[in-house]
C-alpha cells in the first residue's frame, strides 16, 4: 500500500515574491509608514472590496455597474432603451438613451463632471437631490470602479445637441472631454476593455450576461433590453421587454411547474417614499422558490423587506383561515414553513436611500422597509384573497396539506435522529467512520454500491477518510416530502453521518466532514445517482454547497499499459495525448535498452505485468462490451498498448483507487457551487420534477451537445 498523506492546511510561503526584493522587517512605526493611495489606487489594490473578487463574478460586475446607470434612467422615466454590445478582442459597450452625463465644469473639482464621475469615488447622482430618486447604486463609486479596473475606456454623451468623447487608461484621462460632433437627442456610451493584469478571467459569459438582463427587464417594467454578441463569425442577438413586470417574471419561474391556482397575486403600490411591488403563485412543489430585490439589485441574503413579507404573508393566510373556517379553533397556527410550501415570489422595493452590507449589496438593511412592506402587502393580499375566492381555497388546501406533512416529519425526524444519534453513538452500521475527531481534516466518500466500498474501504486512508456506501438508487427528493425522504434508508443513514440534522433542526456546527465527496461510478447509472445526490443537497443542505462543502470525485476513465509504463487518462479527449506519450516513453526506452534484452525477455515482461494489473494477455479491455471492448482491443493489438476502461469504481484494485481518485496529492475534484440560484433551480425542476414535457424538451435541445456517449 502506498503511503497516505494527511490532508494539511498549505501554510503561507515566507518566500520573497518573484522579481521584488525582500525587505528586512522593521520595528519603526510613525508617519512614513502610513500609505495615503490617491484617486482610484485603492480600487487597483484591493478590487474586492469593490466587485467582490477577480474572477468570473467581477468580471461581470463592471458590466452590471455600467448597465445600472443606464436601467437608473429608465427607472427615473429618463430612458427606454439600453442595449449591450460584446466586441471582439474583450471590449463591451453599453449604450443608453437617458439624459447623458453632465459635461459641464464641475464647482468643486473644477474639472468636467463626466471626468469627475468617471476618476472619483464617491461622485455621482446618487448622493443627495436632483441626481435619482432611487438607483441601483449607493456608494457612487460603480463607473468609477469600472474606469480604474480597465485598460481602456471611452465614453461618449450625446447631450445639447453635441456628441462629447473622453478616453481614459487604467482610470486615467489621456485628455481632456471634447465635443467631436453634432448629436440628436441624449443619451451616453460606455466602452471599456477589463485589465488583463487585474482579472484572472477576461472573457464575458454570454449567457450569463443574457439570464442577468432579462431578469433586469422583468424588474423594470417597459424597459427594451438589447445584447448583440459581435465576437463571433455570426452576431447573436437577444432583446427582452416586459409589460407585464413582475407578474410576467412570476410566470416565467413557473412554466416548468404546475400552478396552484391560476390567477397570480401582484401588486405594486407606493408609501412612504418607498416603492413595493410583489408578485406570487402558489405551485404543486414541496419547496418555494423566493427573490428578493432593492433598486433592481438582488439582495441574495434577503434583509428587512424579505422580513416584512414573511410576517405579512404568515399572518394574513391564519387570519383569512380563520375567518373562513380553513382553520378551526383547536387547530394550531400555520408556521412559516406551511405558508411558504411550493410557495413562488417575487419582492422588490425601491428605496429612496438604501443601506446595504457593503459594494456587493447582498442583504437591505433599512429598518423602516420592513414596516412598508408588510403593511402594503398584508393590505393588498388581504383584499386579493377575498376577491379570489376559489384561489384562497386552493392556497389553503395547499398549506393544510403542508402542515400536516410537517407534524409527520416531525415524528420521523424524532424517530430517526433521536437524542444521541448525531453524537457518533448510533451512527449507520454501513459507514466505515474515520479515526480523527478532527471534522475540519475530514472527509466523508459516498461511494455507489458495495463493490465499490469495499475498494474505498481497504483503498482509504482511515485516519482521516470515512466511507459511506448507498445500495441503489436514492430517492428522488424533487417529489418528495420529509417524511418520506426520512423513510428511506439510505437517505437516512447519509443525514445520520452528516450530522447536522436536517430541515428546521439543520446545524451546520454539528457537520462531522469538511468534505463531503460523491464518488460514483462513470457510467449512465452512476450520473444518475451523482444526480439525486446533488439533488439531496441541494434542496434540503444548501448551506453545505454555498460554503464550499461538497465535492465530486474525478475517477479516471482509463488505465493505459505498455510493458512497465502505466498511464491513467481522466478525460476521453485525453485518451489520443497520452497513448502518444506513452509511445514515445517505450521507444526512448527501447532504443535505451536494445542489445540488453531479448524480445522474447521483453513479451514476458508485459504479460507478468498485465497479470498483476488483473488483465489478460489477449489485449482484453476490461468489463465493457460490445464495440467499445472490440475498439479497445483492436487498438491494444495494433499499438502494444493495454487500454482499460472503468466502467465501475469496483474494477479498481485498492491501491489503484487510492492513487488515483482518494490520495490528497494526486486526486482530482470539482467542488459544487452555485453560480445563479434561479438557474439551477429551474434545471432541478425539469430534470427531476413530475412534468415530463420541459424535460423531454431540454434532452431534445441538448441532445447534439453530448460527446463520447458511451452506452
Amino acid at each position: 500500500m502506498p503511503k497516505k498523506a494527511k490532508p494539511v492546511a498549505k501554510k503561507a510561503s515566507n518566500k520573497p515574491i518573484k522579481g521584488k526584493a525582500a525587505k528586512a522587517p522593521t520595528s519603526e512605526y510613525g508617519a512614513k509608514q502610513i500609505t495615503v493611495l490617491e484617486g482610484l489606487e485603492p480600487v487597483r489594490r484591493r478590487p474586492g472590496m469593490y466587485i467582490g473578487n477577480t474572477a468570473k463574478e467581477g468580471l461581470h460586475h463592471l458590466l452590471w455597474e455600467v448597465v445600472d446607470n443606464g436601467i437608473d434612467e429608465a427607472m427615473g422615466g429618463f430612458a427606454d432603451t439600453v442595449i449591450v454590445r460584446l466586441l471582439p478582442d474583450r471590449q463591451v459597450e453599453v449604450t443608453d438613451n437617458g439624459r447623458g452625463i453632465p459635461v459641464e465644469r464641475h464647482p468643486v473639482t473644477k474639472k468636467s463632471t463626466l471626468e469627475t464621475i468617471m476618476t472619483k469615488l464617491h461622485a455621482g447622482g446618487k448622493f443627495g437631490d436632483g441626481g435619482y430618486k432611487v438607483s441601483g447604486g449607493l456608494h457612487g463609486v460603480g463607473i468609477s470602479v469600472v474606469n480604474a479596473l480597465s485598460e481602456y475606456v471611452r465614453v461618449e454623451v450625446k447631450r445639447e445637441g453635441k456628441l462629447w468623447m473622453q478616453e481614459f487608461e487604467r482610470g486615467k484621462p489621456k485628455k481632456m472631454v471634447k465635443a467631436i460632433g453634432s448629436a440628436k437627442g441624449t443619451g451616453t456610451i460606455v466602452r471599456f476593455k477589463p485589465d488583463h493584469e487585474i482579472f484572472t478571467v477576461l472573457d464575458m459569459d454570454e449567457r450569463v450576461i443574457v439570464d442577468h438582463l432579462r431578469q433586469q427587464a422583468y424588474l423594470t417594467k417597459g424597459i427594451r433590453i438589447m445584447i448583440h454578441d459581435e465576437r463571433g463569425s455570426e452576431v447573436r442577438s437577444y432583446g427582452f421587454q416586459f409589460e407585464g413586470g413582475i407578474e410576467s417574471y412570476i410566470r416565467h419561474l413557473n412554466h416548468t411547474k404546475t400552478a396552484k391556482h391560476p390567477n397570480v397575486f401582484y401588486t405594486i403600490k407606493e408609501q412612504d417614499d418607498t416603492q413595493v411591488e410583489i408578485g406570487l403563485q402558489y405551485t404543486e412543489d414541496y419547496k418555494d422558490t423566493l427573490y428578493t430585490f432593492a433598486n433592481n439589485i438582488h439582495t441574495v441574503e434577503g434583509g428587512m423587506h424579505l422580513s416584512g413579507f414573511r410576517t405579512a404573508l404568515t399572518r394574513v393566510i391564519n387570519n383569512y383561515g380563520r375567518k373562513q373556517g380553513f382553520l378551526k379553533e383547536k387547530d394550531e397556527n400555520l408556521t412559516g414553513d406551511d405558508v411558504r410550501e411550493g410557495l413562488t415570489a417575487i419582492v422588490s422595493v425601491k428605496v429612496k436611500e438604501p443601506q446595504f452590507e457593503g459594494q456587493t449589496k447582498a442583504k437591505l438593511g433599512n429598518a423602516e422597509v420592513r414596516t412598508v412592506v408588510e403593511k402594503v402587502f398584508g393590505d393588498e393580499f388581504t383584499t386579493w384573497l377575498e376577491e379570489h375566492p376559489r384561489d384562497a381555497e386552493q392556497i389553503f388546501g395547499k398549506v393544510i396539506l403542508a402542515a400536516r406533512a410537517r407534524e409527520a416529519a416531525r415524528a420521523a425526524r424524532e424517530s430517526v435522529l433521536r437524542k444521541g444519534a448525531l453524537d457518533g453513538m448510533t451512527l449507520p452500521g454501513k459507514l466505515a467512520d474515520c479515526t480523527s475527531g478532527d471534522a475540519e481534516n475530514s472527509e466523508l466518500f459516498i461511494v455507489e454500491g458495495d463493490s465499490a466500498g469495499g475498494s474505498a474501504k481497504q483503498g482509504r486512508d482511515r485516519k482521516f477518510q470515512a466511507i459511506l456506501p448507498l445500495r441503489g438508487k436514492i430517492l428522488n427528493v424533487e417529489k418528495a416530502r420529509l417524511d418520506k425522504m426520512l423513510a428511506n434508508t439510505e437517505v437516512k443513514s447519509l443525514v445520520i453521518a452528516l450530522g447536522t440534522n436536517i430541515g428546521e433542526q439543520f446545524d451546520l456546527s454539528g457537520l462531522r466532514y469538511d468534505r463531503i465527496v460523491i464518488m460514483t461510478d462513470a457510467d449512465v447509472d452512476g450520473a444518475h445517482i451523482r444526480t439525486l445526490l446533488l439533488t439531496l443537497f441541494y434542496r434540503h443542505f444548501p448551506e453545505l454547497v454555498s460554503t464550499g462543502h461538497l465535492y465530486i470525485a474525478q475517477p479516471p476513465l482509463y488505465r493505459l499499459q505498455k510493458g512497465s509504463t502505466v498511464e491513467y487518462v481522466y478525460k476521453a479527449s485525453d485518451l489520443d495525448k497520452v497513448k502518444a506519450e506513452i509511445e514515445k516513453t517505450a521507444a526512448a526506452k527501447a532504443q535505451k535498452g536494445k542489445g540488453k534484452q531479448t524480445e522474447e525477455e521483453q513479451n514476458e515482461e508485459v504479460i507478468a505485468a498485465q497479470e498483476a494489473s488483473g488483465e489478460s494477455g489477449s489485449g482484453s479491455a476490461g468489463d465493457v462490451v460490445g464495440t467499445v471492448e472490440e475498439e479497445l482491443a483492436a487498438e491494444a493489438k495494433k499499438s502494444g498498448i493495454t487500454i482499460q476502461r472503468y466502467k465501475g469504481l469496483g474494477e479498481m484494485n485498492p491501491e489503484q483507487l487510492w492513487d488515483t481518485t482518494m490520495d490528497p496529492e494526486n486526486r482530482r475534484m470539482w467542488q459544487v457551487t452555485v453560480d445563479d440560484a434561479e438557474k439551477a433551480s429551474e434545471v432541478f425542476d425539469i430534470l427531476m420534477g413530475s412534468e415530463v414535457a420541459p424535460r423531454k424538451h431540454f434532452i431534445q435541445n441538448r441532445a447534439k451537445e453530448v460527446k463520447n456517449l458511451d452506452v
